[in-house]
């Protein structure tokens, strides 16, 4: 699906920037061309005014019928010829043994049956144009083969850089492609494993409580151990907590704001969770020791943050060292709180540790217990970015640290 995402969005980008430049190279051309044309009907009514050489300084001259095309002069092929009658005479110019040729009478016979004063006749590569004066008609034309070779040169030019762009945006389209796709398949991947990660969470308690509901159907009703049904009702509570928390993410995902924003002392939900975690840290041989700023006043939804604590907690009691102590801290400055949460034990791999906010993640046995769902961590950083604060992990030599910071309330 990627790979035609990709495809498709290389397709429409050049598709467009071949509509862009086609545009452009048509544009330039209709351009020019006009622009020649316009050049070489002055040079032809300057030659039907006076096509005779003049008198200047220093001799005989001949008067400038010559026009500009990228900066060069370039001097166009003309003559003009008179008409008297049935008769025409040749009276200036710069081509020679025309006088009584077919080639002349062909052009002229072509020139007078056109109802235009001025036109092109496209066999001889001529642009024409005629003055009736009464007793006589004159006519002068001047040679397109010079003004079509610039024009075509000029547009081959174009259309090598235009074939050239279009190579170099086709190799920038494909990297944006990459770039721009990532997130979409980070995204489809992520799906997929979260899909394949929920299906095997929920796998284990159907299975279970399937078999105790059979066993609960062939047994006798007098020999149904409650066992059997407090299985079942365990299953499905550890079903419940994970729906609601896939929903928790999937809201999150949808960017559905459900955090309900009040002004809350994080100093004393950080304390209210110390005390309730504090037996279930002794009863794991991993007493917790907390010291905690006071006024630590947030703009923030209580019940998440609270949430979001207690996750921090239960993740380093379930994962820390055997009779190594569990450190919380709240501390303050001018403008942040940092809450930190730390145990003892062995350094996380970097590999490891950059996924430990992965849904349905859970690092490898070393690190103990894996009785959770792999969706406290994840849970708790969307708590973390509905409050525009940051939770990160730092493990190293001496433990493992999860840091939480965000904005005191002004």
């Amino acid at each position: 699906m990627i790979r035609k995402l990709r495809l498709k969005f290389v397709a429409i980008s050049m598709a467009l920037v071949t509509a862009v430049l086609a545009a452009v190279f048509f544009s330039v051309y209709f351009s020019v061309e006009r622009n020649i044309a316009e050049l070489s009907s002055q040079v032809l009514h300057r030659v039907i005014q006076d096509p005779s050489y003049t008198q200047g300084r220093n001799g005989m001259t001949q008067p400038d019928f010559s026009i500009t095309i990228g900066g060069d002069r370039v001097l166009l092929p003309y003559f003009t010829v008179d008409v008297w009658g049935g008769t025409a005479y040749i009276t200036g110019g710069t081509y020679s043994n025309l006088e009584d040729t077919e080639t002349l009478q062909a052009i002229l016979e072509d020139c007078l049956s056109r109802a235009g004063d001025e036109g092109i006749i496209s066999q001889y590569r001529l642009r024409y144009l005629r003055q009736d004066n009464g007793l006589y008609e004159k006519l002068a034309f001047v040679d397109m083969s010079m003004e079509m070779a610039v024009l075509h040169r000029i547009m081959r030019s174009y259309l090598a850089i235009a074939l050239a762009a279009l190579l170099v945006l086709l190799g920038i389209s494909v990297l944006l492609s990459r770039w721009a796709t990532r997130p979409v398949e980070k995204a489809w991947r992520q799906q997929r494993q979260f899909l394949s990660d929920a299906s095997h969470e929920l796998k284990t308690p159907l299975t279970v409580i399937l078999s105790n509901a059979e066993l609960l159907e062939t047994a006798d009703l007098a020999d149904k151990p409650a066992r059997w049904a407090d299985n079942i009702h365990s299953e499905a509570r550890q079903m419940k907590r994970l729906v609601e928390e896939m929903l928790t993410l999937a809201r999150a995902d949808n960017m559905v704001r459900t955090a309900v924003l009040a002004e809350v002392s994080l100093s004393d939900i950080a304390a209210d969770c110390a005390l309730a975690f504090e037996p279930v840290a002794f009863e794991a041989g991993k007493p917790l020791r907390y010291q905690l700023a006071e006024d630590a006043v947030v703009l923030g939804d209580e019940d998440k943050l609270r949430q979001l604590v207690s996750v921090l907690l239960d993740n380093a009691i379930k994962y820390g060292a055997d009779s190594q102590p569990i450190a919380m801290s709240l501390e303050k400055t001018d403008r942040q709180v940092r809450l930190t949460v730390s145990n003892a034990g062995a350094p996380i791999p970097p590999e490891q540790l950059k996924r430990l906010f992965e849904r349905f993640y859970r690092a490898d046995d070393s690190r103990g217990e894996k009785s959770g769902l792999g969706l406290g961590l994840p849970i708790a950083r969307t708590i973390a970015q509905e409050h525009k604060g940051t939770l990160k992990a730092e493990s190293d030599g001496a433990g493992t640290r999860f840091i939480y910071t965000m904005a005191l309330k002004k």
